[in-house]
């Protein structure tokens, strides 16, 4: 049987740029590539050899009229994999950001925040050796 990995999940932000270098400082990516993109939009690929997430703007974005939990197709969160989750929650509280749904449960510990575009990430570590 074929075994299948995501390579990457596009999404829609308001500052491709800022929210490529915020995720750079936040969780120790690169930025793989960037250019031009559809509808004379720009995209960066911010995160590693094997994965990453495509950040996007045609310069025209809008606010959602509601909740993605409740949108068929909308996006909830990101989960993203670290080794220490102390040392990334700092990084995002201190870029001003607050964190929630704090859980240590198996089979690892985890949090979340809402970025400046109110896209939720879920930041998780299973790593042992975290009290």
């Amino acid at each position: 049987m074929a075994h299948a990995t995501l390579e990457h999940v596009n999404i829609t932000v308001s500052e491709p740029a800022a929210t490529a270098k915020r995720l750079c400082e936040l969780f120790d990516w690169k930025v793989r590539w960037h250019g031009d993109a559809i509808n004379n939009g720009i995209t960066y690929h911010v995160g590693s050899n094997d994965s990453y997430l495509a950040v996007y703007s045609s310069g025209d974005t809008r606010t959602p009229d509601a909740e993605s939990y409740v949108i068929r197709g909308g996006l909830n969160h990101v989960g993203v994999v670290v080794q220490d989750l102390d040392e990334i929650e700092k990084r995002v509280l201190e870029m001003g950001y607050e964190t929630f749904s704090h859980g240590d449960y198996e089979p690892g510990r985890r949090f979340y925040f809402k970025d400046s575009d109110d896209i939720e990430f879920e930041v998780v570590s299973y790593a042992k050796d975290q009290a």
